[in-house]
């Protein structure tokens, strides 16, 4: 059967196998650097399926595993703080925890802004901060508090009496696995890093003997301390290639999304190692392409990144949301300078669905399953305000003004509710922080007070002109553009002087939006007042 929506296609997959309830679906990262909107791709995936699935009466449970055990592996050059100040480094309370402590998990090095009792832990906050914002119900899941209660006992244990098969089965993979390799990697008890370097296993105690040696991490080595020393199955962790199935094994996943750097890599020798080493059938995959912003890749260690707390601050978090319903196999960018985009598309959408406007079959088809999803609620008397002129709005601070100029151009119906209203005008909010940020046409401050503007005889002859034809009724923003140049060529002014009389007038600048639609959107008796430099 033919799916519109590629998250009810991903629930078919999953109910052919005919899975135990709750459902599991699961997402995770190394949280070792700021958690950006990269990161929300598995959380907001498994959340349009987890949603496909619910809506066919299944209990789901949808976890996110912080694998916060991971050792430390560089210094990113930027950090959050729990608000989501993105700062750099040296502007933390402890700058020095990361560099002093590379090697050790990422639960075992010091929080730098000294707020939580790591920096692993401050880092699996984050990413529940994140979700949070974005109203996604998930479960954080730390792998370290999955070792330390024993959850990875079993299958750390498994792996190790059958480290040969383990070996060999790797090997197909990894050109760095050899006969002296072990699929555990202890914590070493006398400086806290973590070695790869196995000495002897004893399963009947339940340990293994280690020496503390480099490991490589990158293009560096950290140095081990020589120390020699036994640890236990819980004192430890995995490599990244078992540790991944044993969290499928261990949580009981059904479904991962994943990006596709795991799709050429990890995921081909986890199903391997699933099916062939511990004996259980691998999940339901779905392999997503990234996305990147402003036209360059992700990166917390390079520092280009933007959190789900900058976007939130431009959009409503169901335009956010809209944005992951579409097809997750193609690549996009996310690109801040053109969300006025992003936005209409999503009032089109969200228009289809209420039957507002036309759309193909397919479109309608998508909307119907996917929209209802991205809305807290489905709400038929909803306003939106289009996202550039709820920009102008933001040229003004006076709330009044606002509301009255989204009534003067139509876009506030007079039985809107109060509720409406409300929520209507809260895009104006949004879109100044966006026009601030990308300091685009629209990041302007309209004057309230009467600039002290100069104007010669003709000039003043022109204002007036244009004053009096708005006066009469001239509303639409074409007619005034028009206006304009009409009243420049019967007074004999300079089109582009009598453009920039009218900034100066009205924002107290020499540039700013097209000036007809502007003139437009304000209120008339305050434009023609300004017109005739009255007020």
């Amino acid at each position: 059967m033919h799916r519109a929506f590629w998250a009810d296609a991903v629930a078919d997959e999953i109910e052919a196998r005919d899975p135990e309830e709750p459902i599991v679906i699961k997402g995770g990262v190394s949280p070792s650097g700021v958690p950006h909107i990269g990161h929300l791709n598995e959380v907001m995936r498994g959340y349009f399926v987890a949603e496909a699935l619910r809506d066919r009466g299944r209990e789901v449970r949808q976890v996110f595993t912080s694998d916060d055990r991971d050792p430390l592996r560089g210094v990113p050059r930027t950090l959050a703080t729990l608000d989501w100040a993105v700062v750099s480094l040296g502007e933390t309370e402890n700058p020095g925890a990361l560099g002093r402590n590379l090697g050790k998990p990422l639960t075992n090095v010091p929080d730098p802004f000294g707020c939580c009792d790591s920096f692993g832990d401050h880092q699996t906050r984050l990413l529940g901060k994140m979700a949070e914002a974005m109203d996604v119900p998930i479960e954080v899941v730390s792998n370290t508090d999955l070792y330390e209660r024993g959850e990875f006992e079993g299958v750390t244990r498994e792996l190790l009496e059958k480290r040969d098969l383990a070996r060999e089965v790797l090997s197909a993979y990894q050109e760095k696995v050899d006969e002296e390799y072990v699929p555990f990697n202890p914590i070493c008890a006398d400086c806290g890093k973590i070695t790869e370097a196995v000495t002897g296993i004893d399963l009947d105690a339940g340990t293994v003997d280690y020496v503390c040696a480099d490991i490589e991490a990158g293009n560096r080595t950290i140095e081990g301390c020589g120390h020699e020393g036994t640890a236990t199955l819980r004192e430890g962790k995995l490599p990244w290639r078992f540790e991944w199935p044993a969290q499928w094994k261990v949580l009981g996943v059904d479904f991962e999304p994943f990006g596709k750097d795991h799709a050429e890599g990890s995921w081909p020798s986890g199903e391997h190692i699933a099916r062939a080493v511990l004996d259980f059938e691998p999940p339901v995959p779905m392999v997503y392409e990234w996305f990147t912003y402003n036209g360059d890749a992700l990166s917390s260690s390079k520092g280009n990144v933007i959190t789900v707390d900058e976007v939130l601050s431009m959009l409503e978090v169901e335009v956010f949301r809209y944005f992951f319903t579409k097809p997750p196999k193609r690549a996009r960018d996310f690109d801040v300078r053109t969300l006025d985009q992003l936005v209409d598309e999503f009032d089109r959408f969200e228009a289809i669905y209420f039957g507002e406007v036309e759309g193909t079959d397919q479109e309608r088809a998508i909307a119907e399953r996917a929209y209802p999803m991205t809305v807290d609620a489905v709400r038929p008397e909803r306003v939106r305000l289009p996202y550039t002129f709820a920009a102008v709005l933001g040229m003004t601070d006076d709330e009044g003004l606002r509301e009255a100029m989204a009534r003067r151009a139509g876009h506030i119906p007079e039985d809107a509710s109060e509720r409406a209203v409300e929520n209507a005008l809260a895009r104006v909010e949004r879109a100044r922080t966006w026009a601030e940020r990308t300091d685009n046409e629209y990041n302007y401050r309209l004057a309230e007070d009467l600039p002290d503007v100069e104007v010669d005889g003709a000039t003043a002859a022109a204002l007036d002109a244009l004053a009096d034809e708005v006066e009469a009724g001239l509303e639409e923003g074409e007619d005034v553009q028009t206006a304009i140049y009409e009243a420049a060529r019967d007074e004999g002014v300079e089109v582009g002087d009598l453009f920039a009389t009218g900034y100066r007038l009205f924002l107290d600048e020499e540039q700013g939006p097209r000036l007809g639609p502007f003139l437009a959107s304000l209120e008339r008796e305050f434009v023609v007042e300004r017109l005739r430099r009255e007020s």
